[in-house]
């Protein structure tokens, strides 16, 4: 009995390891009854889009990966030709996408993100409410413009090191008591700590086909754990190769105690891990705030934009001003409720004393996080010649982008003759690739200090601001790879017939108001999102939401805009997105911390969004009325 049982749960582990290739050749065979009883277009796409959908939502392959089912399923099915297809992967937002990398690639290469995190942080000063704010604030405006991703990467090492001058503020203040206690224990311990280290190295042997020798290892640097919980690096590199083996390197056991004394005492107090907690996610939300804000701020906002004007071309209504104008005002309120919300559960509601910006009410630790914060400004060093440019570029980006059509006034696109050829992707490859082109140090300048930042392999006084590089390490291929494929969708449903369809057995939902439309799509993408990425998510619902609003005859930007931003409120879980998996790896929140926090953020975020369309967003795009653009695309779809 016992090795039936043991064979069975071997048998289950095997089959545990392999889901995702099961899931993969289960899932196509299944659904194949589908287009092979009803060989119609609308059941060919139907399975397309099931198959792509559950590969997304289940991550069974690479998003990517998964995105390229399209390309060879929509032909074999004769529902688009292979040409047709192909176009729908590179459109208008992939080349906005590699101007806007290019220039995230100078703003990194260069620091002035970190320049700008720590001056907004400088402002704020060292109060924990206040700490978090401006935190919060400038990782805000940072992934306006860069990833999410990016934004999070970048900010969570400079807050850790924030919070880690805190823990070992504290535990010097608490240690202070007992040095004097512990100072005869350490020197008797002396003599047995040095024995206790020759036993604690191990020596690697390796053993060829014929022998077996031993290296001796002479110089020894191990890792220590200082009284703050920070691993010391070795000085030196102490690897050595040999004829192929694996490297040789000296490793030392930690002593038991003293690591169980280290974790126990990580935080001072339970109010410092509550402040490192509360910091942690308020980086990760505010990355996901700040994304909402530009049309460029993250990938969803980018399917929806390329989407919806591949639905409906004639509708001039969604460019990088509209979207601003009305996203802006629901980022600074959700900034305010969500650092309100995080403040009343990790800080508790005394904002006196977390938010006093008075010095007199500033304790040792806060002072010292004030030190370390401008610490790190100082080695920034003055500000270069590079960061100037990159600068310049970026303001320049932002304004051309807001004065190509504000709507309320000519914009410089007026200046040319023939008009709609030119797009804010326009903007953003021109000023792109002029990086490529702006040498990195001043003109007509031999000072090094214009160039103090350049590397040696950069020497070159006609080095680039940016190399290709330097582009390729940060271009998300993936992502557009994605997003051409849920554009291979769109097209595919649009073609067949399937979206009409969708939006036939969507009749019986014609007796809701909008807004209770609106709110059960919000709270659908936003629950589904949670387990499966967001692009994936938003690429399914979008051709679903807009055959939706065409057979309701509601404005599609009623229910599409609202669902593209609470497609991006999948905080509850580490698995939600990427920012959320990069704050947990810290370790300083657990799940639970997550769930709670993130539950509360979520729902900040639904309700912020449901005033804004049913608000400012009614004038800002006249959602009272089903526009003109819209019908004539539903009377297309049913001709």
């Amino acid at each position: 009995m016992r090795l039936e049982a043991a064979a069975r749960m071997d048998l289950f582990r095997k089959l545990w390891r392999a889901r995702k290739l099961i899931l993969v050749v289960f899932i196509p065979l299944s659904l194949l009854p589908l287009p092979l009883i009803h060989p119609t277009s609308e059941a060919c796409c139907a399975y397309v889009l099931m198959v792509t959908a559950v590969y997304w939502v289940s991550e069974a392959v690479p998003l990517g990966a998964a995105a390229l089912v399209p390309a060879f399923l929509y032909p074999l099915f004769g529902v688009l030709k292979s040409s047709e297809v192909a176009a729908e992967y590179c459109k208008d937002t992939t080349l906005l996408l590699m101007g806007v990398i290019c220039l995230a690639a100078s703003i990194e290469k260069w620091n002035l993100h970190k320049r700008i995190a720590l001056r907004m942080v400088m402002i704020a000063g060292a109060k924990p409410g206040m700490l978090v704010l401006g935190f919060m604030c400038c990782t805000v405006f940072l992934s306006m413009w860069l990833s999410n991703t990016s934004t999070t990467a970048m900010v969570m090492p400079i807050a850790e090191a924030v919070l880690q001058q805190l823990i070992c503020t504290g535990l010097a203040d608490s240690h202070d008591d007992l040095d004097t206690a512990e100072a005869t224990e350490d020197e008797s311990g002396e003599s047995d700590k040095e024995d206790n280290l020759e036993k604690n190295q191990l020596e690697l042997l390796y053993c060829s086909d014929s022998n077996c020798t031993k290296q001796e290892l002479n110089e020894v640097q191990t890792l220590e754990v200082n009284g703050s919980g920070l691993i010391q690096k070795p000085t030196q590199d102490f690897i050595t190769h040999t004829n192929g083996h694996l490297p040789q390197i000296a490793i030392e056991i930690p002593n038991v105690k003293r690591v169980k004394a280290r974790r126990d005492s990580q935080y001072p107090t339970k109010r410092d891990h509550m402040i490192c907690k509360c910091l942690s996610l308020s980086i990760t939300y505010a990355a996901t705030i700040g994304g909402l804000i530009t049309i460029t701020g993250t990938s969803t906002n980018l399917i929806f934009a390329e989407q919806f004007n591949t639905r409906y071309p004639d509708a001039k209504v969604i460019n990088f001003g509209t979207w601003f104008i009305f996203s802006f005002p629901i980022a600074i309120i959700m900034l305010v409720l969500t650092w309100l919300w995080l403040h009343c559960l990790f800080l508790g509601c005394n904002f006196r004393e977390t938010c006093s910006l008075s010095k007199k009410r500033k304790t040792k630790k806060e002072l010292m996080s004030e030190k370390r914060i401008q610490e790190e400004y100082i080695k920034l060093g003055p500000i270069s010649y590079p960061e100037v440019v990159t600068g310049v570029f970026f303001i320049l980006m932002t304004l051309l982008w807001f004065t190509r059509e504000p709507g309320f006034v000519p914009g410089w696109t007026s200046l040319f003759e023939k008009k709609g050829y030119r797009t804010d992707a326009t903007v953003s490859v021109l000023l792109g690739f002029l990086l490529f082109l702006i040498p990195a140090r001043r003109p007509f300048s031999s000072s090094s200090s214009s160039s103090c930042k350049i590397s040696d392999s950069e020497s070159d006084a006609l080095a680039p601001m940016i190399t290709w590089k330097d582009f390729q390490r940060l271009m998300p291929w993936e992502i557009v790879i994605l997003v051409g494929g849920g554009y291979a969708l769109a097209a595919g449903c649009k073609v067949s017939g399937l979206s009409v369809w969708i939006g036939r057995q969507l009749e019986p939902m014609s007796g809701l108001p909008p807004w209770a439309v609106t709110l059960l799509a919000c709270l659908l993408v936003s629950a589904v999102t949670e387990f499966a990425s967001n692009p994936a998510t938003l690429t399914v619902f979008l051709p679903i939401l807009s055959a939706l609003s065409e057979t309701l005859h509601i404005n599609p930007l009623h229910t599409l805009i609202p669902s593209t931003m609470c497609v991006s409120f999948g905080v509850m879980l580490p698995v939600g997105n990427p920012p959320n998996a990069i704050v947990f790896s810290y370790g300083h929140v657990q799940i639970s911390d997550m769930v709670k926090a993130g539950f509360g953020v979520n729902l900040i975020g639904v309700a912020v969004v449901m005033l804004a369309i049913t608000t400012w967003g009614v004038p800002l795009f006249n959602l009272t009325e089903f526009p003109d653009w819209a019908v004539s695309r539903n009377v297309t779809g049913i001709l």
